[in-house]
């Protein structure tokens, strides 16, 4: 039996991401931990500022730009499947500061603003600041696909001035022999 459908309220949208909230959403935890605003300066130095009595269409928030980015790495997605995602799921437009009534940046402008950033060999120092950003506050994130990217606390591994020594060196810690999980490869520690 279909349920009844009810005229909409105007809190749905409030209740709608304050239950996606009980789901842990790993966006959250990049929006509450990183001052996306420190990227602003890197930006906008590629972009002249243009006379807004010359018309044409407002164009989207830099910013906002830069973290479509940032999902397109982290759920390996094209600029088509940004486009839709971004227009299909409340975590991605709350990430990005959108609302139902916003419009989504198009699968082209969206090519257009990494090219942009690219060409002007601001993309590697950008993401050179968020690999700092995230080293800084201990995180690390692992992308995947749509269904299983997750961000988490990077692992610490406390090793004393002298394994560091041996470590430099090319020789490896006596008691490491003994504790597996240090001398495992990365590739077999995520199989």
């Amino acid at each position: 039996m279909k349920t009844p459908n009810r005229p909409p309220s105007f809190l749905d949208e409030y209740f709608k991401l304050e239950k996606l909230n009980k789901y842990k959403d790993p966006l959250l935890v990049l929006n509450s931990r990183i001052d996306w605003e420190s990227f602003r300066t890197a930006i906008e130095k590629v972009y002249q500022k243009t006379d807004p009595d010359k018309g044409g269409r407002p164009s989207y928030d830099k910013v906002m730009m830069f973290k479509i980015l940032i999902l397109q790495k982290l759920y390996e997605l094209s600029d088509d499947a940004a486009e839709y995602q971004i227009f299909d799921r409340w975590s991605f437009m709350r990430f990005l500061g959108l609302t139902m009534n916003d419009k989504v940046p198009d699968a082209k402008t969206i090519w257009l603003y990494r090219e942009t950033l690219t060409k002007a060999g601001v993309i590697e120092e950008l993401n050179v600041q968020l690999t700092k950003t995230l080293g800084k506050m201990g995180l690390t994130v692992s992308s995947g696909k749509i269904i299983d990217a997750t961000i988490m606390e990077a692992p610490k591994q406390r090793n004393t001035r002298e394994e560091n020594k041996q470590i430099k060196s090319g020789e490896t810690p006596e008691d490491w022999s003994e504790e597996k999980k240090k001398l495992e490869e990365p590739s077999k520690k995520h199989e």
